[in-house]
């Protein structure tokens, strides 16, 4: 197996000389960078990664922690976050905290003892634990799809986030089906505790309010972000002795639930209930009707969830910041409407808040 000091040999040049080259820790000159590269290919040689990150400190790996990664929501971020990763010569470890807080810590404090440079995380319905760890250690890490309300002493976020925009887009769809005539209009949010969960009820409810519609809280029913959870939701909507014409599932998975419940009741979409989603899979137009839905940019949040962790590593001085990535209505027929061919966003551009 060829060494540093055979690429040396070859390029002409000091080991020392590779060494930066390799670990980017001095500027060299560009034909000489360039000798040690083709000597690098030339000769096959792979880096030391172990003794590489004993003099840099720096392992060149990202640790990853997202509950639940057989839903294609999350699959999809996973693939933005590898991507990303890769092309910036990160490889990347992967950890389910399965949304238990107690899990979440110990596999964070895991991917710490295996010196990850920083960590991406989906944080539980209660992340104390999990801010507590990451701010005792200093791990630098992003905080993704979901928002931790962790301010410090001047009221800005503690850790960087990047989360799609969930409010304005299921005030959208609850807006929509308000503006095709339905009065009654539930909602099967997900897990309490949850930012997403919070920013959908509350969207929901100003979607009711700008449609002049009162708020029933009968209407309002959790179905825990998962299929079985939905399902149950979606059944206690129906057995109501008024129950909804149209219904706002919050997550794919929910979605599937809702539908399986109307299917053991023989009812019918959208000539027994108007239906809308929030999340778009790969398979929602395929079903019949096809589902009308909020579309998440997952891979692009993956892909910036690196890039913000990448800029604290250059710079862990910087401001901490939130960034809110755009959603987009996607118009299909599940809620009574006939197919539209466009697909108009929600919000034309991201934000970044402080």
């Amino acid at each position: 197996m060829p060494t540093m000091a055979d690429v040396a040999r070859s390029a002409g040049v000091s080991v020392a000389t590779v060494s930066h080259v390799l670990n980017d820790t001095r500027p060299v000159l560009p034909h000489t960078r360039q000798a040690v590269l083709d000597a690098v290919e030339e000769l096959g040689y792979t880096p030391n990664t172990l003794a590489r990150s004993l003099v840099t400190s720096r392992t060149r790996s990202i640790g990853l922690a997202v509950s639940a990664i057989s839903n294609p929501y999350f699959t999809e971020i996973l693939q933005g976050v590898e991507a990303a990763a890769l092309e910036a010569g990160y490889g990347l470890l992967i950890a389910d905290p399965h949304d238990d807080p107690g899990h979440e810590r110990e596999v964070v404090r895991l991917l710490h003892e295996r010196r990850v440079d920083g960590m991406i995380v989906a944080p539980s319905a209660d992340p104390s634990a999990l801010v507590a760890y990451l701010g005792r250690h200093r791990v630098p890490a992003v905080f993704l799809d979901r928002a931790v309300d962790a301010p410090v002493g001047d009221g800005a976020p503690r850790f960087d986030q990047v989360c799609a925009e969930g409010a304005e887009p299921t005030a959208r769809l609850v807006t929509h089906l308000a503006g095709l005539g339905h009065r009654r209009i539930g909602l099967v949010a997900g897990r309490p505790g949850l930012s997403t969960t919070r920013e959908r009820i509350t969207g929901y409810r100003h979607g009711l309010a700008a449609a002049g519609l009162p708020h029933d809280e009968r209407l309002l029913v959790h179905g825990d972000s998962e299929a079985a959870g939905g399902e149950r939701a979606t059944a206690a909507l129906l057995s109501l002795a008024v129950p909804p014409t149209a219904l706002v599932t919050a997550n794919n998975a929910m979605t599937i639930g809702a539908l399986r419940a109307l299917r053991d009741r023989g009812l019918s979409v959208p000539g027994d209930l108007a239906l809308c989603c929030f999340d778009d899979f790969p398979w929602a137009d395929l079903f019949s009707p096809r589902l009308t839905a909020v579309a998440q940019p997952s891979r692009e949040l993956g892909a910036r969830a690196v890039e913000m962790l990448l800029e604290r590593l250059a710079s862990p001085d910087r401001p901490a910041r939130t960034v809110r990535l755009p959603s987009a209505f996607v118009h299909r027929t599940s809620c009574g409407c006939p197919e539209q061919p466009e697909q108009a966003p929600v919000l034309a551009h991201e934000r970044t808040l402080p």
